[in-house]
């Protein structure tokens, strides 16, 4: 996962396309019990980008979030009613990804990640990108047995946008018509979006499940440590869910959060206030190459 640290924010992360829904009445969700909103949407689940695992680690988890190049054998996880989604960026490719020259050659890329040494912007409103999308990225990954796929780096096109309002102008309406180009093409399989904050209003009813990352604890890769998302950023994301809940009454909250396997005590925390949003938590390392144990 990575759109959490893709682009640089504002100061309090959250892009002034936001501000609108952000004031939509505290007072009327705070008639809601947030578990009155996510009512049978707290099974367990897990994000995993490796491929040394036994499948028998994932026993515990209903649903699984995999790296779609790299990762188990997925048949058994499948034969015990397990939903697995593949990993796909369709805000930036990586260079190590196949089909990272030939987007290159198609001049489809606007610039690197400077966060990220090696990934590249991609420019949403390329119709190029999204046939590519539709007829090859995607069903490469549904053929190897996924259940869905988990789209990465979208929250890009609002930050480009806000940026630079005229070079980027579009870019955020492209990133929604390109999810909804998806759920048209492929109607059956499970989606899950994570962050794209902005992209909520436009595609909350087309989408399964949004995932909030780094939502109260998080990486810091200028310190190399593990840290507390401060409170004011804390408190807006978990907003920005609970409207979300509100707008679109079927879609999954998820979260992830960033945390230290040795601190049993901040995990365990994590997992107590992320279920009493009412939201259906994770906790990992940065490199989510383990499965760390609920304490």
């Amino acid at each position: 996962m990575r759109s959490s640290h893709s682009l640089k924010t504002n100061n309090t992360g959250i892009s002034r396309g936001m501000i609108a829904w952000l004031a939509m009445s505290l007072a009327a969700l705070l008639l809601i019990k947030p578990t009155s909103l996510f009512a049978g949407q707290l099974s367990p689940w897990a994000v995993y980008y490796h491929n040394s695992l036994p499948p028998e680690a994932f026993d515990s988890y209903s649903l699984v979030v995999l790296d779609s190049d790299a990762h188990p054998d997925i048949s058994p996880l499948l034969e015990s009613g397990k939903t697995v989604l593949g990993y796909i960026s369709l805000g930036e490719v990586a260079e190590y990804r196949s089909w990272y020259k030939e987007v290159e050659n198609k001049g489809l890329l606007l610039r690197e990640n400077q966060f990220w040494p090696g990934s590249y912007l991609i420019d949403l409103r390329d119709q190029r990108w999204t046939k590519k999308v539709i007829e090859e990225l995607i069903p490469n990954i549904l053929k190897q047995g996924f259940s869905g796929i988990f789209i990465d780096t979208m929250d890009n096109a609002s930050e480009l946008e806000r940026i630079d309002p005229v070079k980027y102008r579009g870019m955020t309406s492209s990133a929604a018509d390109l999810i909804k180009a998806i759920r048209l093409n492929y109607p059956e399989i499970k989606i899950m979006l994570n962050r794209g904050y902005d992209l909520l209003p436009l595609v909350g009813d087309v989408i399964d499940i949004t995932l909030g990352e780094s939502v109260y604890s998080t990486y810091n890769h200028g310190t190399k440590s593990y840290e507390l998302v401060n409170k004011k950023l804390y408190k807006q994301q978990v907003k920005i869910l609970h409207n979300a809940a509100r707008k679109f009454p079927s879609l999954q909250i998820y979260t992830l959060d960033y945390c230290d396997p040795k601190d049993e005590e901040r995990i365990k925390t994590i997992y107590s206030t992320q279920r009493s949003n009412g939201f259906t938590p994770f906790v990992s390392t940065i490199a989510l190459d383990k499965l760390i144990k609920e304490p």
